[in-house]
């Protein structure tokens, strides 16, 4: 976690910016007119997936939250064996579309594609080249530009995205982390990008910890208790510690039925009776309430650990 207000002198004219720094670490208290939350996903489903409850609670409290997309997932696969058919397989890029209007309706959260074609995850080694033209073969300056006009319009104080590993390591998912890092470095630039808008400084950026080491014990000993194999048992030993990383938790376990609901709705890519509902939602609610995440980057004085994402914003 990093504070940092040495972006002032460039965002802000010289003769305002002194102020401004002087006023920023003042927010902690302060009610601001309308809180606003921008999280960037990689694909449709993402946003179900990882923050969902999140989302809807922060959504229910009257906070405004946009979900970006970055792609389509068009050259996804359809992982529900009941849906999985040549004439679905067709249709995917269409179809995931609709799933993605499903997920945000449940969610009640805005929503924006930032128009590139998922890239796929290469198979093989070594590995293949991405196809030209896709999200991950484009630079990151030009990928992060819709994101830069996005910030500047909506003008969230709080960003969330993916670690440096992209959660897991798709090509899709590390871009989708690289573009939100230089969006948020560059939307408050006045120099920088005159023709997305007017320059807008968000004050946070976390990064999405979903199924992080500590959870995923919970969850291990839960299905112990319960008598069941863990599906996650690979990813378990595979994963490194990243218990240490955590700054953030939200308590929104009386929203896990909506994010339940959000995931159900991209039905080519959940199985309802597959891995993710492995673990009864009411067991998941009692042995870890919350979704986690870690501050990356704050501008806006705050202390760790947090409850809340507009901690030192309100």
């Amino acid at each position: 976690m990093a504070i940092d207000l040495d972006w002032l002198p460039i965002a802000f004219p010289h003769r305002i910016w002194f102020v401004l720094k002087t006023l920023v670490p003042r927010f902690k208290g302060q009610k601001l007119t309308q809180l606003r939350l921008l999280t960037v996903h990689a694909h449709p489903d993402d946003e179900a997936s990882k923050g969902a409850a999140t989302v809807a609670k922060y959504v229910a409290e009257g906070v405004e939250v946009m979900i970006a997309t970055c792609t389509g997932g068009e050259r996804g696969d359809v992982l529900n064996p009941k849906l999985k058919n040549p004439e679905n397989e067709k249709q995917l890029a269409e179809i995931r579309k609709k799933e993605m209007a499903e997920s945000i309706k449940v969610l009640r959260a805005k929503h924006t594609w930032l128009g590139f074609e998922d890239s796929g995850w290469p198979d093989g080694e070594p590995k293949p080249p991405l196809p030209k033209g896709c999200f991950a073969d484009i630079s990151i300056e030009e990928a992060a530009k819709p994101l830069i006009k996005l910030i500047r319009e909506f003008k969230p104080q709080v960003l969330i995205t993916y670690d440096e590993n992209g959660g897991y390591p798709h090509p899709d998912h590390i871009r989708c982390h690289e573009i939100t890092m230089f969006a948020y470095e560059n939307a408050g630039r006045v120099n920088k990008y005159s023709d997305l808008g007017f320059a807008w400084q968000p004050f946070k950026l976390y990064y999405q910890m979903s199924f992080n080491s500590n959870q995923m014990k919970a969850i291990d000993n839960a299905f112990k208790e319960l008598g069941k194999t863990n599906p996650y048992a690979e990813w378990m030993d595979e994963s490194n510690d990243d218990s240490h990383r955590i700054t953030t938790q939200i308590n929104c376990a009386e929203y896990f039925d909506k994010r339940d609901k959000a995931l159900l709705a991209h039905a080519t890519q959940v199985d309802p009776d597959g891995d993710w509902f492995a673990l009864p939602t009411d067991v998941a609610k009692r042995i870890w309430p919350t979704e986690d995440y870690e501050l990356a980057i704050t501008r806006v004085a705050t202390k760790t650990p947090e409850t809340d994402l507009f901690a030192g914003l309100r």
